[in-house]
């Protein structure tokens, strides 16, 4: 069975004319009728009865009419939706994305991306770095929103955001939690939890890298990849951990019931700068149309050198 017999089928059928219907499909008449021949002949059925005076559909034929006519439907929207893809018009669009790219990306792209694209079904994936980038890489994500650039030549970047800061994370009991600000250099000596590097890379290498810049080495005592994991080790042992300060705020740290406080990081302050990373060999024209739709934005200063204290942080 072929397409076009189908095609020709439902012609004859609104036609019950093979002059008429042959006409419309620029087809002879000899080749409309063959064209039936061959449909009926692969269906075991007649589809229409024809003689000098008339010609009908058969029972069978009526029924093959409708279904024929759903299948002829549905490949006309395959092929209006496989043209909306290729033009970016339409298509899936799956975005991994991190809190501050929660907070300040992703809603004003995405009413952005509603107004102009509002055939592109958008799916969102709260992740880490790290396994947002093997997402990438695996093609199970399209787009990462992602705390630092990756260097290899298998994708590409935009920055979004830059200077997002991170704060020292302690329980309520610690020597610090009421402190307004703590100097990098003072975590010399303090037993730490880390996450691992392939969890956060950007920030991994950003806390070390002020370590060496002050000087120090961590002592990093635990491991905890997940934040609110941290939270609560370091409510309950005297250790410190690391936070952005768009997570620490999310998570209530220092709120009064909380038991983490979240005390900031001086001289240097930690900080990073978000991306939006894709495929440098992308196929899915709705990542340009989301790129399209992001605007660079500035956050405020909150690497500000100058001691806050914890309710300024809250």
């Amino acid at each position: 069975m072929e397409f076009r017999h189908l095609v020709s089928f439902i012609t004859i059928a609104e036609e019950l004319h093979f002059g008429r219907a042959a006409q419309r499909l620029h087809l002879t008449q000899p080749s409309l009728s063959a064209q039936l021949q061959k449909l009926e002949k692969s269906l075991g059925v007649q589809l229409v009865a024809r003689n000098s005076h008339e010609v009908r559909l058969t029972a069978a034929g009526r029924e093959f009419e409708v279904q024929a006519r759903q299948i002829v439907a549905q490949m006309d929207r395959a092929a209006r939706a496989a043209k909306a893809t290729a033009e970016g018009r339409a298509g899936t669009l799956n975005i991994g994305y991190n809190l501050p790219a929660s907070r300040h990306v992703l809603p004003e792209t995405l009413l952005r991306m509603t107004e102009r694209r509002p055939d592109i079904v958008v799916s969102l994936w709260e992740k880490r770095t790290g396994p947002q980038l093997a997402a990438l890489s695996d093609g199970s994500l399209d787009i990462a929103l992602v705390y630092g650039h990756p260097s290899t030549v298998e994708f590409r970047y935009r920055r979004l955001l830059h200077r997002v800061p991170l704060v020292a994370v302690v329980g309520r009991r610690h020597r610090w939690a009421d402190r307004p600000g703590v100097p990098f250099a003072e975590l010399q000596g303090q037993d730490c939890v880390l996450f691992t590097r392939e969890q956060c890379p950007a920030m991994y290498d950003t806390i070390f890298r002020c370590a060496a810049q002050t000087r120090i080495s961590l002592n990093v005592a635990h491991h905890a990849d997940d934040p609110g994991a941290t939270a609560h080790m370091v409510s309950v042992r005297p250790l410190v951990g690391f936070a952005s300060l768009p997570r620490a705020i999310s998570m209530g740290m220092g709120a009064p019931g909380s038991n983490s406080v979240a005390v900031k990081l001086l001289d240097p302050v930690p900080t990073l700068d978000l991306y939006a990373v894709w495929r440098a060999e992308e196929s899915n024209p709705a990542v340009e149309a989301f790129l399209d739709c992001v605007e660079s934005a500035e956050p405020a200063p909150l690497d500000d050198p100058r001691p806050v204290s914890v309710a300024a942080i809250r």
